[in-house]
């Protein structure tokens, strides 16, 4: 399920599952005819309507789309979003990063970081085992690693302190 906020202001809630599409859990019956790579001409209620996306931004999940002319800008959380927010992580990019915890018990397969090494968003800090998946952890901002508490071989608990940041 994907959450889709309008113009910072409306939110819906869509689904999309074999080629049924759901909004607010209610099944939609849309009909479209695909006019070029960017635009889209939909019918729906018996009313026809001209969609065309702008701008995307893949990184932040955000496009502009034009609907019959008026402008409407898109945020959308996928289920990867939705678990960070669940588990209290969706705000780490937006501060300055002190600390990298255990998001879930697991068992740590690899240490990517050292002390006093410098790391860029984005860059793979660990390998966590849990529920026999393995989870790579990266850093949600730029930083200087001050001291890393786990090694390759560590069982964790959630919410345990793994590395911290200068």
């Amino acid at each position: 399920m994907y959450k889709v906020k309008v113009n910072n202001q409306f939110q819906y809630d869509i689904e999309i599952n074999h080629n049924v599409f759901k909004l607010n859990g209610e099944e939609v019956s849309l009909d479209s005819i695909k006019l070029s790579n960017s635009s889209t001409h939909l019918l729906y209620q018996n009313k026809s309507y001209n969609a065309e996306v702008i701008s995307v931004d893949s990184a932040n999940k955000t496009c502009a789309i034009k609907v019959n002319g008026t402008t409407y800008q898109i945020k959308v959380e996928d289920q990867f979003d939705q678990l960070l927010k669940q588990m209290g992580m969706d705000n780490l990019a937006g501060n300055k990063i002190s600390e990298i915890k255990a998001p879930m018990p697991g068992l740590v397969l690899n240490v990517m970081v050292e002390e006093n090494v410098e790391v860029k968003k984005g860059d793979n800090l660990l390998v966590l085992e849990a529920m026999k998946m393995e989870n790579i952890l990266k850093s949600s901002a730029d930083g200087v690693v001050k001291k890393v508490l786990i090694n390759k071989g560590d069982k964790v608990e959630k919410n345990q302190v793994l590395i911290q940041f200068k």
